[in-house]
């Protein structure tokens, strides 16, 4: 979250990032990426950020110079990073600073109401060739990821499956009877609320595929907006960016099934004879 708070300091000054980054003897790719909290900070090169953004105020320039510390201390996943993209990282790191994530999902049920068993079988078809060892940690971290939502103060997460996710046998018919069962239970948390965009819509707000906005608890900073493609991710703040699929968002949530239809639905498809006779 530093990188955000540099970026509007710098749009409030009206500096560009070459700007910037000629101040501190860098280039405008690495103001770029300090923004995006793709690169470590200096705890120097920030002090001569605030300076050039007229950051005199010593409480302020305290409380963002501690945020270096924090941005440059290790996260729990990044002992991971063996087999997780770098661009899936960074994600990790904004989910876990996030209090509101709000998704949709076109083909698989999202991360963050998996089972491990659904979760594996996901991994295993992302990566054929990984071995057995690689996948299980993968596994973990998606299970480990998971359990900020059952924390107090955790996430608030509103998310929204297409129902052709649901109909997709992944695994196999037990997995995803499993799978059906498990979004059952967790769309009784108070945090959690899920929806399912149903077949009889036909075409809707989202057919530009799956994304997640991540909404964070200070006020000053921009929600995020994540697109995963086959291999890289798009990360977009800025306001022009956002309202498009924020409006997306709120159209899904009106077309979609309310809390209660979501609940009749899953129950209608595990009565479906693949699952009923399991």
């Amino acid at each position: 979250m530093l990188g955000a708070s540099l970026r509007r300091l710098r749009e409030e000054r009206d500096l560009t990032r070459e700007e910037a980054g000629f101040h501190i003897r860098a280039s405008e790719s690495k103001i770029s990426r300090m923004e995006l909290g793709r690169v470590g900070f200096k705890t120097r090169d920030v002090e001569d950020l605030l300076t050039l953004y007229g950051v005199v105020d010593d409480a302020e320039r305290r409380q963002l110079l501690e945020m270096v510390r924090e941005a440059n201390t290790p996260g729990w996943w990044h002992k991971f990073g063996e087999v997780l993209p770098g661009w899936f990282v960074t994600f990790i790191g904004l989910e876990e600073a996030a209090s509101v994530i709000r998704t949709y999902e076109v083909q698989f049920v999202p991360g963050l109401l998996q089972t491990s068993a659904y979760a594996r079988s996901v991994i295993r078809l992302g990566f054929p060739d990984a071995t057995d060892d690689e996948i299980e940690r993968r596994v973990h971290v998606r299970m480990q990821r998971q359990e900020r939502l059952a924390h107090a103060g955790g996430p608030r997460l509103w998310a929204v499956i297409d129902e052709a996710a649901l109909r997709r046998p992944i695994g196999g018919p037990k997995i995803m009877r499993e799978q059906i069962e498990h979004l059952l239970d967790v769309a009784r948390l108070p945090n959690i609320t899920l929806q399912v965009m149903p077949f009889r819509f036909g075409m809707h707000a989202a057919e530009g595929g799956a994304f997640t906005i991540l909404r964070f608890p200070e006020s000053d900073l921009s929600d995020v907006v994540y697109v995963e493609q086959l291999w890289g991710a798009l990360y977009l703040d800025k306001r022009e960016d956002i309202d498009p699929y924020l409006t997306a968002m709120e159209q899904l949530c009106v077309e979609s099934t309310t809390p209660g239809g979501t609940r009749d639905l899953l129950d209608d498809l595990l009565r479906e004879k693949v699952y009923a006779d399991l």
